[in-house]
């Protein structure tokens, strides 16, 4: 009897784990044209390895901020611009990854892509890396703006997930159509019920996100 309450417990958490819970939705059901490359499910990022829990390119958010995130993308392809997303909802378990590769001193694959300026050891106490992040939520989106004839992403003055000064909004080292780039991002986003992060231009979180003290775990796939 033992063994069989153990299979049917393995069994329900895969079940649960097959599909986003409920709040949760794919953004590609709700924005089919969405360009969406998520950097945790590539070698592409900062730890230079995909992120545990990033199991595909699927992007998944809180219904409620799909629905916000759609009307910026119809209002920018009223420009011939569109939206392009490098991270959604983030399970906790890739949160974790990047506590235990901070720890890590020696590794440091990446260091003079993502953060060239500052010490590694120094990136929790800086404000790079947390313990919990709001993407966990499911309501906090990376993103920026694309053409919409090239999708060459317009130039922000830094790349996505540099840390550094370079990555703030308002940091004034910048040239004029980088400025008004990134002006044209937070407009936007602003503009349809999101809130930024000063330390990086392409972080946003949803006004009234429905989970806000409740950190999730399932799988991106």
């Amino acid at each position: 009897m033992k063994y069989i309450f153990t299979f049917l417990y393995f069994f329900v958490c895969i079940i649960l784990d097959a599909q986003p819970p409920k709040g949760f939705v794919y953004v590609h059901d709700v924005i089919p044209d969405l360009d969406v490359e998520l950097r945790y499910f590539t070698n592409n990022n900062f730890v230079g390895k995909p992120i545990d829990g990033y199991q595909s390119n699927k992007l998944i958010l809180t219904q409620q901020t799909a629905e916000a995130l759609k009307y910026v993308h119809e209002a920018l392809q009223e420009q011939n611009l569109c939206l392009k997303v490098y991270d959604g909802y983030r399970p906790q378990r890739a949160v974790n990854h990047f506590i235990t590769w901070a720890k890590d001193l020696n590794d440091t694959i990446n260091k003079h892509k993502f953060y060239p300026n500052v010490k590694k050891r120094n990136l929790f106490k800086e404000e790079y890396i947390a313990s919990r992040s709001g993407h966990s939520r499911g309501s906090t989106v990376d993103l920026t703006i694309i053409d919409g004839n090239t999708g060459i992403p317009l130039d922000m003055g830094s790349a996505y997930d540099f840390f550094g000064k370079e990555s703030w909004v308002n940091h004034d080292n910048l040239s004029s159509i980088q400025k008004y780039n990134r002006q044209l991002l937070q407009t936007f986003m602003l503009k349809f019920g999101f809130r930024n992060y000063s330390k990086e231009w392409w972080h946003f979180t949803l006004r009234g996100e429905p989970f806000p003290k409740t950190y999730f775990d399932f799988v991106v796939k």
